[in-house]
């Protein structure tokens, strides 16, 4: 009465509980970062860079001690990912606002080698900001995709203001971090 239909897909069937989830590999890191993420490849930019900078047991934080210089995670990320940015062409507008911002607070020097080192100085600096910005963003998406976890260190730990002179701590997650090494 009723004919199977031999073109149908193949039923899916669920794997019972006690069968363990397939190992996450590096594409399926990606396909995770691009299906949750704003802008996937800054992510896992990200992602990487938290992962080299982490202790074998995956934290990485608050503080990082690179070249003698010790800077908070959310720094040490910006600054790692700020050549990125160096043949951005909205960077030469930021150098010109950053000449004008100078000279009207009566603080660029007279002197052309000072006044492009004091430029350069205010342009890294205003780097940093957006940097800390999108690194946080970047990290929020990386939390919201299973494959990094976030915690606060410092003063008052346990207050409800995230502000209150606490930094963050990343952790990649295991599965992340098996997926992020070199397989050979």
């Amino acid at each position: 009465m009723f004919q199977p239909d031999l073109f149908a897909a193949a039923p899916c069937v669920r794997p019972d509980a006690a069968s363990p989830a397939p190992a996450l590999d590096l594409p399926a890191v990606l396909d995770r970062l691009s299906a949750t993420c704003e802008r996937p490849r800054y992510s896992f930019m990200v992602l990487q860079l938290i992962a080299q900078a982490s202790d074998r047991t995956g934290w990485a934080g608050p503080w990082i001690e690179r070249e003698g210089r010790r800077l908070l995670v959310r720094d040490w990320l910006s600054e790692a990912l700020s050549p990125v940015a160096r043949r951005d062409p909205r960077r030469l507008g930021l150098a010109a606002r950053a000449r004008a911002d100078l000279e009207k607070a009566g603080t660029l020097p007279a002197d052309p080698s000072a006044a492009q080192a004091a430029i350069e100085a205010e342009v890294q600096h205003r780097i940093r900001l957006s940097g800390r910005t999108n690194v946080s963003r970047a990290v929020s998406e990386l939390v919201r995709a299973g494959l990094v976890r976030r915690h606060y260190q410092g003063f008052r730990v346990d207050h409800h203001n995230r502000g209150a002179q606490r930094h963050a701590v990343y952790a990649v997650t295991e599965e992340a971090r098996r997926a992020l090494q070199p397989s050979g």
